[in-house]
């Protein structure tokens, strides 16, 4: 009877892997689609942290934060974040930058 718990909990652990790899995806979609439309440069991004979180918005999800590297005049370098609540896109954080 426990072989069944440890086979769920190695689905589960496989599911989650999954899961975060689609939100990374989804979060270089949306960051992309954003420079894009914003005229800037889109260098690298890298998840910052990601847990499960309960709101009375979305209800029970996988909230996500991304850091993500842009440049606004093709030199310089400047470090924005992006938050998900599951695959949709929560807020945008720019700092001031340079532009052409």
């Amino acid at each position: 009877m426990e072989n069944i718990y440890y086979l769920l909990i190695f689905c589960l652990f496989c599911w989650y892997f999954v899961y975060l790899r689609k939100v990374s995806e989804m979060a270089e979609h949306h960051i992309r689609r954003y420079c894009k439309e914003g005229d800037l440069q889109f260098i690298s991004l890298a998840r910052r942290s990601s847990r499960v979180k309960y709101t009375k918005q979305q209800g029970l999800c996988i909230y996500s934060i991304f850091d993500f590297d842009f440049s606004g005049d093709g030199e310089s370098n400047n470090q924005g974040s992006l938050s998900l609540y599951g695959l949709k896109l929560s807020t945008i954080d720019l700092p001031a930058y340079r532009i052409h």
